[in-house]
């Protein structure tokens, strides 16, 4: 949505959409985000803890996410494309598997992917699935410093939140 509000762009429903089509998307973006949250957090994570401890498996689970994601996002020969998925999707498995070392339970991760990849990709077709639910209401794009502000807040805002959730959490 924030990059819709430094451009004169708006989102129109998509009045194509079936039912039916809209269940198939949730359904394919809990698939894999199961899927994802299994491999790199509760297979993965989990035994890498028990070996090296919390904050290398950390960062093992994230650098493994975001290579991963090369291939969902099929960026290889673009070193910039690549660059740009592998930090953010890095600082996003980061986060989903402090999450996870913190609360010892996938129900923290598994919430967060969910709900980020149901929005980005189901309700503003931002993904692989095609037009969805919103559609953006021209073909205008943010270039320059507004784009990478708005890129930067997306990156950093909900890791930022987690972080001080378990913040607030641990004094309690």
């Amino acid at each position: 949505m924030m990059t819709t509000a430094f451009i004169s762009n708006g989102w129109i429903l998509n009045k194509q959409l079936t039912f039916f089509a809209a269940l198939k998307s949730l359904w394919w973006v809990l698939k894999s985000v199961l899927f994802e949250e299994l491999l790199f957090r509760g297979a993965l994570l989990y035994l890498v803890i028990e070996k090296w401890g919390t904050t290398k498996a950390c960062l093992l689970s994230a650098v493994c996410f975001g290579i991963y994601h090369w291939f969902s996002y099929n960026a290889f020969g673009n070193p910039f494309q690549m660059g740009i998925i592998f930090v953010m999707t890095f600082i996003f498995g980061w986060m989903l598997a402090i999450s996870f070392a913190k609360t010892k339970s996938l129900y923290l991760p598994i919430g967060l992917h969910l709900g980020w990849n149901f929005f980005n990709i189901v309700v503003f077709s931002n993904g692989p699935l095609g037009k969805q639910l919103f559609m953006k209401a021209n073909d205008s794009h943010l270039e320059g410093i507004p784009s990478l502000l708005v890129f930067l807040f997306q990156v950093v805002v909900l890791p930022a939140l987690v972080y001080g959730y378990f913040r607030c959490k641990k004094q309690e």
